[in-house]
């Protein structure tokens, strides 16, 4: 054989090679799970980034009734949903092949339902989870696919939480949803005894009188649980003063746990707020 053919045998072979593993690829990408995402926050843009980067997204819904409904006739494998702050009818739940999957910053069944984030700050947990689980009919009921653990640090607030914890949600939610996929992940039925329940916040659940303030640990979680909303506020000489983190203060220190804001004034430090206002009846707390 001529060194002419082996050479041209040798080039067929290795086109061929690259042609398979060219329609292989194409395969495996026609056979990315195609999902639907249910999540209203700017903080789980990382979620969505990670979903779209790794899987075939079809369609973001953030809100509406008229949202949910354009998606009932489309063929779709997973429902991911995360923060939606709506009930979702059981006949969406069952639209894709794969059921729906909720990410819950709590280690479940511990606070369920609407804040746990902020339920978890006020009550001092440091030691969480987020939950990756099937969802049911029943709010937080269904049965965990993973729970990833999470540490809540003492200077964390509601805000800080939701990036961190969603942020790590967008690193681990793929193998999540790839194990489950594949049938490596068994779901586990919660323990449903142990169950805790967190409420919807209200605008008023910020608010204390004046004369009867909570003692310093409770303030200072109720600051981080509420910040950035619904706020922690008072009323004194028929004025708003609000409390908010120190972190905010460009010139933090040990001594500024965190800042008062007179209103229509700017966030300053208890110390600088004292000197304006030498009777304000919060001096020590």
């Amino acid at each position: 054989m001529s060194l002419r053919k082996v050479y041209s045998e040798a080039n067929s072979f290795a086109s061929g090679i690259v042609g398979i593993f060219s329609h292989v690829r194409k395969i495996t990408m026609n056979l990315k799970l195609k999902i639907v995402f249910f999540g209203t926050p700017d903080y789980l843009d990382p979620v969505i980034h990670s979903l779209n980067e790794n899987f075939e997204l079809l369609k973001i819904i953030r809100s509406t009734k008229e949202d949910l409904n354009s998606i009932i006739d489309m063929k779709f494998d997973l429902l991911v949903v995360a923060s939606f702050g709506k009930i979702i009818p059981l006949n969406i739940l069952k639209l894709p092949r794969l059921g729906a999957i909720n990410i819950h910053p709590s280690s479940l069944p511990k606070y369920r339902g609407p804040s746990p984030i902020q339920s978890q700050i006020l009550d001092g947990v440091t030691e969480s989870a987020i939950s990756f689980i099937l969802m049911d009919q029943e709010m937080d009921h269904g049965p965990i696919l993973h729970q990833e653990p999470f540490t809540i640090l003492e200077n964390d607030t509601f805000e800080s939480l939701c990036i961190k914890m969603f942020g790590k949600s967008a690193e681990v939610f793929p193998k999540v949803i790839n194990d489950f996929a594949s049938g490596k992940i068994k779901p586990q039925k919660q323990n449903h005894l142990d169950a805790s329940f967190s409420i919807t916040l209200e605008k008023e659940d910020g608010y204390f009188e004046i004369d009867t303030p909570p003692n310093e640990e409770k303030l200072n979680r109720m600051i981080r649980a509420y910040y950035p909303w619904p706020g922690v506020w008072t009323k004194w000489n028929n004025k708003i003063v609000k409390f908010l983190p120190s972190f905010r203060h460009s010139e933090r220190s040990e001594e500024s746990k965190y800042l008062l804001q007179m209103e229509g004034k700017n966030p300053i430090t208890l110390k600088e707020f004292l000197n304006g206002h030498a009777d304000f009846p919060l001096k020590d707390i």
